[in-house]
């Protein structure tokens, strides 16, 4: 074989399974996802000063008015995003009354309020979304396999593979959150959503080679038939990623921040749903038809002769 991509799948499994392993401690210690305010409630708003504020002297003022938890951001422009517990509509009065006595005057741009009821609810139908996305995509693929032997290890295999790209998505970002002040909101689930589809579309590209090539008679060893459908569909991967790229990248740098969680989660997910569907799945397949399930549990009792 001339490019032996699937004589490497353990090293591939070995650098998800580190990369996996930095995500889950940065979300149980120092980077968490901190939620915005659709999934934990609270008042948003967006302020401009006509004279120049500082950050400190802003969240300073907040928390002398009792807003110790208040997350203060600056935006483009010299905007200031102000997060605080919900309020109502005399509390905010009352707070932009006591910042413009303080600053001097000040432009609402935007205010949004969500109830703890509300933040909730969208919560659990957030849930429930990305679970029925899971199930769909593990029942169509099932389906679309139906006439190759064992179609159920496709569709799992690439369940397991989303299951990959969700986890490093969630690490990397809960690291930047936790440098950045980022938060979870639902631009950040819209784009987390996209990357599924993206990488099942990836996925089952690898995958109809492979049946192609097993129809063919490629080889009888199907060692040789994952990896020549690697090979074969790996420039197609490649292009569709990198042009893919270019267009979020230019969404990221030219659209402004009320996109920005939405594209760095297609940025982040678009480089690891390629890999996941190269390195990851497919090499599920091969190792589920191997039977190698020992080099990833030891403990396994030994085939039966």
């Amino acid at each position: 074989m001339m490019f032996d991509i699937t004589g490497k799948r353990f090293r591939f499994f070995l650098i998800s399974g580190v990369v996996i392993l930095v995500g889950v401690i940065s979300l149980s210690s120092f980077g968490r996802l901190r939620a915005g305010i659709e999934f934990s409630s609270g008042s948003m708003m967006t302020v401009s000063f006509e004279q120049e504020v500082a950050h400190d002297e802003l969240r300073q003022e907040l928390a002398h008015l009792g807003y110790t938890d208040a997350i203060v951001q600056g935006t483009e422009g010299g905007n200031f995003y102000i997060r605080t517990d919900t309020l109502s509509d005399e509390e905010k009065a009352g707070l932009t009354n006591v910042l413009t006595a303080k600053f001097g005057s000040l432009e609402e741009m935007a205010f949004s309020s969500v109830s703890p009821m509300v933040a909730t609810e969208t919560f659990w139908n957030t849930l429930w979304a990305c679970l029925a996305a899971a199930v769909g995509v593990l029942l169509y693929v099932t389906w679309a396999f139906r006439r190759m032997p064992k179609p159920f290890h496709y569709g799992t295999c690439a369940i397991i593979a989303l299951v990959h790209d969700v986890l490093v998505v969630l690490g990397i970002f809960s690291i930047l959150g936790g440098i950045l002040g980022w938060e979870v909101n639902l631009m950040f689930i819209t784009g987390l959503l996209a990357v599924i589809g993206y990488s099942v579309n990836n996925t089952v590209v690898i995958f109809d080679r492979i049946r192609e090539n097993l129809s063919r008679g490629l080889s009888s060893n199907f060692e040789v038939v994952v990896n020549n459908s690697l090979v074969e569909t790996m420039g197609r991967s490649l292009n569709t990623s990198l042009t893919t790229l270019i267009v979020v990248l230019a969404l990221f740098l030219f659209v402004g921040a009320s996109i920005q969680n939405f594209a760095v989660v297609l940025l982040i997910g678009i480089v690891v749903g390629t890999y996941s569907s190269i390195c990851i799945a497919p090499q599920l397949l091969l190792v589920w038809e191997k039977r190698e399930w020992r080099r990833f549990l030891p403990w396994l009792p030994p085939k039966q002769q």
